[in-house]
Protein backbone atom coordinates (compact mmCIF):
# COMPACT_ATOMS: atom_id res chain seq x y z
CA UNK A 1 0.00 0.00 0.00
CA UNK A 2 1.30 3.47 -0.87
CA UNK A 3 -0.19 6.90 -0.22
CA UNK A 4 -0.51 9.44 -3.00
CA UNK A 5 -2.89 12.00 -4.50
CA UNK A 6 -5.43 11.37 -7.23
CA UNK A 7 -5.84 14.64 -9.18
CA UNK A 8 -9.26 15.14 -10.76
CA UNK A 9 -10.05 17.39 -13.69
CA UNK A 10 -13.35 18.20 -15.40
CA UNK A 11 -13.39 20.37 -18.54
CA UNK A 12 -10.27 18.75 -19.94
CA UNK A 13 -12.22 15.51 -20.23
CA UNK A 14 -14.33 16.84 -23.12
CA UNK A 15 -11.41 18.01 -25.27
CA UNK A 16 -11.57 15.08 -27.72
CA UNK A 17 -8.45 14.31 -29.71
CA UNK A 18 -6.56 17.25 -28.12
CA UNK A 19 -7.24 16.03 -24.62
CA UNK A 20 -3.73 14.68 -24.14
CA UNK A 21 -2.27 18.18 -24.71
CA UNK A 22 -4.28 19.58 -21.82
CA UNK A 23 -3.50 16.56 -19.63
CA UNK A 24 0.21 16.93 -20.33
CA UNK A 25 0.05 20.64 -19.45
CA UNK A 26 -1.74 19.83 -16.20
CA UNK A 27 0.82 17.16 -15.31
CA UNK A 28 3.64 19.62 -16.02
CA UNK A 29 2.05 22.44 -13.99
CA UNK A 30 1.27 20.13 -11.06
CA UNK A 31 4.84 18.83 -11.10
CA UNK A 32 6.24 22.39 -11.03
CA UNK A 33 3.97 23.28 -8.12
CA UNK A 34 5.02 20.23 -6.11
CA UNK A 35 8.70 20.78 -6.91
CA UNK A 36 8.50 23.82 -4.63
CA UNK A 37 7.32 21.90 -1.56
CA UNK A 38 9.38 19.90 0.90
CA UNK A 39 9.56 16.30 -0.30
CA UNK A 40 9.96 14.90 -3.79
CA UNK A 41 6.87 14.04 -5.89
CA UNK A 42 6.41 12.38 -9.25
CA UNK A 43 3.32 13.35 -11.25
CA UNK A 44 2.15 10.78 -13.80
CA UNK A 45 -0.96 10.09 -15.85
CA UNK A 46 -2.90 7.16 -17.15
CA UNK A 47 -6.14 7.35 -19.12
CA UNK A 48 -8.55 9.60 -17.24
CA UNK A 49 -6.38 9.84 -14.13
CA UNK A 50 -3.44 11.91 -12.91
CA UNK A 51 -1.42 10.85 -9.85
CA UNK A 52 0.98 12.76 -7.63
CA UNK A 53 3.08 10.23 -5.77
CA UNK A 54 5.53 11.20 -3.00
CA UNK A 55 8.92 9.53 -3.08
CA UNK A 56 9.90 10.64 0.43
CA UNK A 57 8.44 12.27 3.54
CA UNK A 58 6.48 15.42 2.79
CA UNK A 59 4.31 18.12 4.39
CA UNK A 60 0.71 17.18 3.60
CA UNK A 61 -0.77 20.68 4.06
CA UNK A 62 1.97 22.26 1.95
CA UNK A 63 1.44 19.75 -0.87
CA UNK A 64 -2.33 20.28 -0.87
CA UNK A 65 -1.89 24.08 -0.89
CA UNK A 66 0.45 23.82 -3.88
CA UNK A 67 -2.07 21.74 -5.84
CA UNK A 68 -4.91 24.09 -4.89
CA UNK A 69 -3.09 26.81 -6.85
CA UNK A 70 -2.91 24.78 -10.09
CA UNK A 71 -5.62 25.72 -12.58
CA UNK A 72 -7.26 22.70 -14.19
CA UNK A 73 -7.53 20.71 -10.96
CA UNK A 74 -11.09 20.37 -9.62
CA UNK A 75 -10.40 17.79 -6.91
CA UNK A 76 -7.45 16.54 -4.87
CA UNK A 77 -8.01 13.10 -3.40
CA UNK A 78 -5.60 11.74 -0.78
CA UNK A 79 -5.66 8.02 -1.52
CA UNK A 80 -3.94 4.72 -1.03
CA UNK A 81 -3.02 2.55 -3.99
CA UNK A 82 -2.67 -1.20 -3.68
CA UNK A 83 -1.82 -4.13 -5.90
CA UNK A 84 -4.60 -6.52 -6.88
CA UNK A 85 -4.03 -9.51 -4.60
CA UNK A 86 -7.61 -10.74 -4.63
CA UNK A 87 -10.82 -9.63 -2.98
CA UNK A 88 -9.92 -10.66 0.58
CA UNK A 89 -6.79 -8.52 0.49
CA UNK A 90 -8.82 -5.61 -0.94
CA UNK A 91 -11.39 -5.94 1.84
CA UNK A 92 -8.63 -6.00 4.45
CA UNK A 93 -7.07 -2.86 3.00
CA UNK A 94 -10.45 -1.08 2.89
CA UNK A 95 -11.08 -1.85 6.56
CA UNK A 96 -7.56 -0.64 7.40
CA UNK A 97 -8.17 2.56 5.42
CA UNK A 98 -11.39 3.30 7.32
CA UNK A 99 -9.74 2.57 10.65
CA UNK A 100 -6.79 4.87 9.98
CA UNK A 101 -8.75 7.76 8.49
CA UNK A 102 -11.82 7.94 10.76
CA UNK A 103 -11.22 7.93 14.49
CA UNK A 104 -14.94 8.28 15.18
CA UNK A 105 -16.68 5.37 13.43
CA UNK A 106 -20.19 6.58 14.15
CA UNK A 107 -21.02 7.62 10.58
CA UNK A 108 -23.09 6.58 7.59
CA UNK A 109 -21.33 5.46 4.44
CA UNK A 110 -21.71 4.33 0.88
CA UNK A 111 -19.26 2.30 -1.21
CA UNK A 112 -18.83 3.42 -4.82
CA UNK A 113 -16.77 0.89 -6.79
CA UNK A 114 -15.80 1.39 -10.42
CA UNK A 115 -14.21 -1.22 -12.66
CA UNK A 116 -12.05 0.29 -15.36
CA UNK A 117 -10.62 -3.26 -15.68
CA UNK A 118 -13.58 -5.42 -16.64
CA UNK A 119 -11.84 -8.76 -16.03
CA UNK A 120 -12.06 -8.28 -12.26
CA UNK A 121 -14.14 -11.20 -10.95
CA UNK A 122 -16.72 -9.02 -9.14
CA UNK A 123 -18.75 -6.33 -10.86
CA UNK A 124 -19.33 -2.88 -9.36
CA UNK A 125 -22.60 -3.75 -7.61
CA UNK A 126 -21.10 -6.88 -6.11
CA UNK A 127 -18.07 -4.93 -4.89
CA UNK A 128 -20.32 -2.28 -3.31
CA UNK A 129 -22.32 -4.94 -1.47
CA UNK A 130 -19.41 -7.14 -0.36
CA UNK A 131 -17.13 -4.29 0.76
CA UNK A 132 -20.02 -2.62 2.55
CA UNK A 133 -20.60 -5.84 4.45
CA UNK A 134 -16.94 -6.07 5.45
CA UNK A 135 -17.02 -2.50 6.80
CA UNK A 136 -20.22 -3.19 8.79
CA UNK A 137 -18.68 -6.34 10.25
CA UNK A 138 -15.51 -4.52 11.29
CA UNK A 139 -17.25 -1.39 12.60
CA UNK A 140 -20.80 -2.16 13.81
CA UNK A 141 -21.38 1.46 14.80
CA UNK A 142 -21.36 2.49 11.12
CA UNK A 143 -24.43 2.18 8.91
CA UNK A 144 -25.18 2.33 5.19
CA UNK A 145 -26.96 5.33 3.62
CA UNK A 146 -26.95 5.27 -0.17
CA UNK A 147 -28.78 8.60 -0.51
CA UNK A 148 -27.02 11.03 1.85
CA UNK A 149 -23.98 9.33 3.41
CA UNK A 150 -21.45 11.03 5.66
CA UNK A 151 -18.63 9.16 3.89
CA UNK A 152 -18.42 8.00 0.27
CA UNK A 153 -15.74 5.35 -0.08
CA UNK A 154 -14.42 5.22 -3.64
CA UNK A 155 -12.77 2.03 -4.86
CA UNK A 156 -11.36 2.11 -8.40
CA UNK A 157 -10.27 -1.13 -10.04
CA UNK A 158 -7.62 -0.13 -12.57
CA UNK A 159 -4.10 -1.42 -13.22
CA UNK A 160 -3.79 -0.84 -9.49
CA UNK A 161 -6.63 -0.34 -7.03
CA UNK A 162 -7.28 3.17 -5.72
CA UNK A 163 -9.03 3.72 -2.39
CA UNK A 164 -10.11 7.21 -1.26
CA UNK A 165 -13.00 9.00 0.46
CA UNK A 166 -12.00 12.66 0.69
CA UNK A 167 -12.04 15.16 -2.17
CA UNK A 168 -10.38 18.52 -1.46
CA UNK A 169 -11.40 21.32 -3.84
CA UNK A 170 -9.06 22.62 -6.54
CA UNK A 171 -9.31 25.97 -8.36
CA UNK A 172 -10.83 24.42 -11.55
CA UNK A 173 -10.32 26.20 -14.88
CA UNK A 174 -7.85 25.18 -17.58
CA UNK A 175 -4.08 24.54 -17.28
CA UNK A 176 -2.06 27.71 -17.69
CA UNK A 177 -0.17 27.67 -20.97
CA UNK A 178 -2.92 26.09 -23.08
CA UNK A 179 -4.59 29.31 -24.30
CA UNK A 180 -2.00 31.86 -25.39
CA UNK A 181 -0.65 34.89 -23.56
CA UNK A 182 -1.96 38.30 -22.50
CA UNK A 183 -0.67 41.49 -20.88
CA UNK A 184 -2.41 42.67 -17.70
CA UNK A 185 -2.62 46.36 -16.83
CA UNK A 186 -2.00 45.88 -13.12
CA UNK A 187 -2.76 48.71 -10.72
CA UNK A 188 -2.81 48.67 -6.95
CA UNK A 189 -6.59 48.32 -6.82
CA UNK A 190 -8.94 45.43 -6.18
CA UNK A 191 -10.13 44.82 -9.74
CA UNK A 192 -7.06 44.24 -11.92
CA UNK A 193 -5.53 41.37 -9.88
CA UNK A 194 -8.92 39.61 -10.04
CA UNK A 195 -9.05 40.18 -13.80
CA UNK A 196 -5.57 38.68 -14.20
CA UNK A 197 -6.49 35.68 -12.05
CA UNK A 198 -9.71 35.07 -14.00
CA UNK A 199 -7.89 35.17 -17.34
CA UNK A 200 -5.15 32.83 -16.11
CA UNK A 201 -7.90 30.47 -14.96
CA UNK A 202 -8.82 30.00 -18.63
CA UNK A 203 -5.30 28.78 -19.39
CA UNK A 204 -3.76 32.11 -20.45
CA UNK A 205 -0.17 32.98 -19.53
CA UNK A 206 -0.18 36.45 -17.93
CA UNK A 207 2.50 39.14 -17.91
CA UNK A 208 1.81 42.58 -16.44
CA UNK A 209 2.53 46.28 -16.82
CA UNK A 210 2.32 48.83 -14.01
CA UNK A 211 2.40 52.61 -14.52
CA UNK A 212 4.42 54.28 -11.77
CA UNK A 213 4.42 58.06 -11.21
CA UNK A 214 7.13 59.09 -8.75
CA UNK A 215 7.15 61.28 -6.70
CA UNK A 216 3.35 61.37 -6.81
CA UNK A 217 3.23 57.66 -6.14
CA UNK A 218 5.58 56.19 -3.55
CA UNK A 219 7.88 53.20 -3.57
CA UNK A 220 5.35 51.60 -1.23
CA UNK A 221 2.74 51.89 -3.99
CA UNK A 222 5.14 50.12 -6.35
CA UNK A 223 5.89 47.41 -3.77
CA UNK A 224 2.16 46.92 -3.28
CA UNK A 225 1.80 46.13 -7.00
CA UNK A 226 4.80 43.77 -6.87
CA UNK A 227 3.15 41.98 -3.93
CA UNK A 228 -0.14 41.72 -5.87
CA UNK A 229 1.74 40.29 -8.86
CA UNK A 230 3.28 37.66 -6.59
CA UNK A 231 -0.17 36.65 -5.29
CA UNK A 232 -1.55 36.31 -8.82
CA UNK A 233 1.58 34.42 -9.88
CA UNK A 234 0.86 31.73 -7.27
CA UNK A 235 -1.90 30.67 -9.65
CA UNK A 236 -0.76 31.98 -13.04
CA UNK A 237 2.89 30.97 -12.87
CA UNK A 238 5.95 33.21 -13.29
CA UNK A 239 5.31 36.58 -14.92
CA UNK A 240 7.25 39.60 -16.10
CA UNK A 241 6.11 42.82 -14.43
CA UNK A 242 6.93 45.88 -16.58
CA UNK A 243 7.21 48.99 -14.39
CA UNK A 244 6.79 52.08 -16.58
CA UNK A 245 7.72 55.55 -15.31
CA UNK A 246 4.64 57.52 -16.37
CA UNK A 247 5.23 60.80 -14.51
CA UNK A 248 6.44 62.97 -17.40
CA UNK A 249 3.67 61.77 -19.70
CA UNK A 250 1.03 62.42 -17.05
CA UNK A 251 2.31 65.92 -16.32
CA UNK A 252 2.50 66.76 -20.03
CA UNK A 253 -1.11 65.61 -20.53
CA UNK A 254 -2.11 67.59 -17.43
CA UNK A 255 -0.49 70.76 -18.81
CA UNK A 256 -1.71 70.47 -22.41
CA UNK A 257 -5.17 68.88 -22.31
CA UNK A 258 -8.58 69.75 -20.81
CA UNK A 259 -8.70 68.44 -17.28
CA UNK A 260 -12.08 66.78 -17.68
CA UNK A 261 -10.49 64.61 -20.40
CA UNK A 262 -7.34 63.86 -18.43
CA UNK A 263 -8.32 60.35 -17.29
CA UNK A 264 -9.40 59.21 -20.76
CA UNK A 265 -6.32 60.58 -22.54
CA UNK A 266 -4.01 59.21 -19.88
CA UNK A 267 -5.72 55.84 -20.20
CA UNK A 268 -5.32 55.86 -23.97
CA UNK A 269 -1.57 56.34 -23.63
CA UNK A 270 -1.38 53.56 -21.06
CA UNK A 271 -3.12 51.24 -23.51
CA UNK A 272 -0.70 52.23 -26.29
CA UNK A 273 2.32 51.49 -24.10
CA UNK A 274 0.83 48.27 -22.73
CA UNK A 275 0.15 47.09 -26.27
CA UNK A 276 3.76 47.78 -27.21
CA UNK A 277 4.97 45.49 -24.43
CA UNK A 278 2.29 42.92 -25.24
CA UNK A 279 3.57 42.64 -28.79
CA UNK A 280 7.15 42.56 -27.56
CA UNK A 281 6.28 39.58 -25.32
CA UNK A 282 4.24 37.84 -28.06
CA UNK A 283 1.01 38.37 -26.13
CA UNK A 284 -2.22 38.32 -28.12
CA UNK A 285 -4.39 40.55 -25.90
CA UNK A 286 -4.53 43.09 -23.10
CA UNK A 287 -6.36 42.53 -19.79
CA UNK A 288 -7.91 45.25 -17.65
CA UNK A 289 -9.99 45.26 -14.48
CA UNK A 290 -12.62 47.63 -15.87
CA UNK A 291 -16.27 47.18 -14.90
CA UNK A 292 -19.08 49.05 -16.66
CA UNK A 293 -20.10 52.19 -14.80
CA UNK A 294 -17.84 51.71 -11.80
CA UNK A 295 -16.03 55.01 -12.36
CA UNK A 296 -16.16 57.79 -14.94
CA UNK A 297 -13.51 56.19 -17.15
CA UNK A 298 -15.54 52.98 -17.34
CA UNK A 299 -18.74 54.13 -19.02
CA UNK A 300 -19.49 52.56 -22.39
CA UNK A 301 -18.34 55.72 -24.18
CA UNK A 302 -15.13 55.91 -22.13
CA UNK A 303 -14.32 52.24 -22.76
CA UNK A 304 -14.88 52.77 -26.49
CA UNK A 305 -12.52 55.76 -26.40
CA UNK A 306 -9.73 53.76 -24.74
CA UNK A 307 -10.33 50.73 -26.96
CA UNK A 308 -9.97 52.86 -30.07
CA UNK A 309 -6.18 53.06 -29.76
CA UNK A 310 -5.71 49.26 -29.52
CA UNK A 311 -5.04 46.91 -32.42
CA UNK A 312 -5.25 43.73 -30.30
CA UNK A 313 -8.23 42.48 -28.24
CA UNK A 314 -8.82 43.87 -24.76
CA UNK A 315 -10.13 41.33 -22.24
CA UNK A 316 -12.25 42.70 -19.38
CA UNK A 317 -13.18 39.64 -17.28
CA UNK A 318 -15.02 41.62 -14.58
CA UNK A 319 -16.88 43.90 -17.02
CA UNK A 320 -20.35 42.89 -15.75
CA UNK A 321 -19.48 42.28 -12.10
CA UNK A 322 -20.56 44.60 -9.31
CA UNK A 323 -17.97 45.66 -6.76
CA UNK A 324 -18.97 43.10 -4.13
CA UNK A 325 -18.62 40.23 -6.61
CA UNK A 326 -15.09 41.41 -7.41
CA UNK A 327 -14.29 41.81 -3.71
CA UNK A 328 -15.53 38.28 -3.04
CA UNK A 329 -13.06 36.86 -5.56
CA UNK A 330 -10.22 39.03 -4.23
CA UNK A 331 -10.88 37.62 -0.76
CA UNK A 332 -10.88 34.10 -2.18
CA UNK A 333 -7.52 34.54 -3.91
CA UNK A 334 -5.98 36.49 -1.01
CA UNK A 335 -5.36 39.79 -2.86
CA UNK A 336 -7.94 41.94 -1.05
CA UNK A 337 -5.89 42.88 2.02
CA UNK A 338 -2.98 43.97 -0.16
CA UNK A 339 -5.21 45.86 -2.60
CA UNK A 340 -6.74 48.04 0.12
CA UNK A 341 -3.40 49.20 1.53
CA UNK A 342 -3.50 53.05 1.42
CA UNK A 343 -0.85 53.65 -1.25
CA UNK A 344 -2.25 55.48 -4.27
CA UNK A 345 -1.46 54.57 -7.87
CA UNK A 346 -1.00 57.02 -10.73
CA UNK A 347 -4.64 56.69 -11.88
CA UNK A 348 -6.02 58.08 -8.63
CA UNK A 349 -3.43 60.83 -8.21
CA UNK A 350 -4.49 62.91 -11.22
CA UNK A 351 -8.25 62.35 -11.27
CA UNK A 352 -10.20 65.45 -12.34
CA UNK A 353 -12.96 66.80 -10.09
CA UNK A 354 -15.52 66.52 -12.90
CA UNK A 355 -14.25 63.99 -15.47
CA UNK A 356 -16.08 63.59 -18.76
CA UNK A 357 -18.29 60.50 -18.70
CA UNK A 358 -19.39 60.47 -22.34
CA UNK A 359 -16.26 61.40 -24.27
CA UNK A 360 -16.44 62.01 -27.99
CA UNK A 361 -13.56 60.20 -29.69
CA UNK A 362 -13.06 62.97 -32.25
CA UNK A 363 -12.88 65.58 -29.48
CA UNK A 364 -10.39 63.41 -27.57
CA UNK A 365 -8.26 63.03 -30.70
CA UNK A 366 -8.36 66.79 -31.16
CA UNK A 367 -7.12 67.32 -27.62
CA UNK A 368 -4.31 64.81 -28.20
CA UNK A 369 -2.98 66.98 -31.05
CA UNK A 370 -1.80 69.39 -28.34
CA UNK A 371 0.65 66.68 -27.29
CA UNK A 372 2.19 66.16 -30.72
CA UNK A 373 5.36 68.14 -30.03
CA UNK A 374 6.75 65.89 -27.29
CA UNK A 375 4.56 62.86 -26.70
CA UNK A 376 6.29 60.45 -29.09
CA UNK A 377 9.68 61.12 -27.54
CA UNK A 378 8.22 60.81 -24.03
CA UNK A 379 6.67 57.45 -24.88
CA UNK A 380 9.96 56.29 -26.33
CA UNK A 381 11.77 57.29 -23.13
CA UNK A 382 9.16 55.56 -20.95
CA UNK A 383 9.47 52.36 -22.99
CA UNK A 384 13.27 52.38 -23.04
CA UNK A 385 13.54 53.05 -19.28
CA UNK A 386 11.09 50.30 -18.28
CA UNK A 387 12.06 48.21 -15.27
CA UNK A 388 11.27 44.52 -15.70
CA UNK A 389 10.76 42.55 -12.50
CA UNK A 390 10.68 38.76 -12.75
CA UNK A 391 7.89 37.55 -10.51
CA UNK A 392 8.25 33.93 -9.41
CA UNK A 393 5.82 31.76 -7.45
Amino acid sequence: MKSSFLIKYAEIGVKGKNRFLFEDALVNNAQKALDRVDGKFTVTKEYGRIYATPEEEYDFEEAVDALQHVFGIVGICPMVQIEDNGFEDLAEQVVKYIDENYEDKNFSFKVMARRARKNYPLDSMELNRELGGKILDAFPETHVDVHNPDVILNVEIRNHINIYSKILPGPAGMPVGTAGKAMLLLSGGIDSPVAGWMTAKRGVVVDAVYFHAPPYTSERAKQKVVDLAKLVAKYSGPMKLHVVNFTDIQMYIYDQCPHDELTIIMRRYMMRIAEYFAKQENAQALITGESIGQVASQTMQSLAATNEVCTIPVFRPVIAFDKQEIVDISLKINTYETSILPYEDCCTTFVAKHPVTKPNINVIKGSETHLAEKIDEMMKEAIESVEIIEIGQ
